[in-house]
């Protein structure tokens, strides 16, 4: 990923948490990041580039599992 890439998401992010204002918990900011992540990616895979792999993006836990996950990294 390139620092222009880079730079471009984490404008994307702030733009959108701009809009949002506050967030109710850790995991609405969770999904905010993801579904950015997950926009850019599928334009990625659309230009025919591809910077997540399916292994890595399998590894992202579902939405349902992040509360038990960070209870138990607390």
């Amino acid at each position: 990923m390139s620092h222009r890439e880079v730079r471009s998401a984490k404008l994307k992010i702030k733009r959108r948490t701009r809009v949002v204002g506050i967030f109710p918990n850790d995991a609405a900011i969770t999904r905010l990041v993801g579904a950015v992540l997950l926009e850019q990616d599928e334009h990625w895979q659309l230009e025919g580039r591809r910077m997540f792999s399916a292994e890595s993006m399998a590894a992202i836990p579902e939405l349902e599992d992040l509360p038990a996950l960070l209870s138990a990294a607390a």
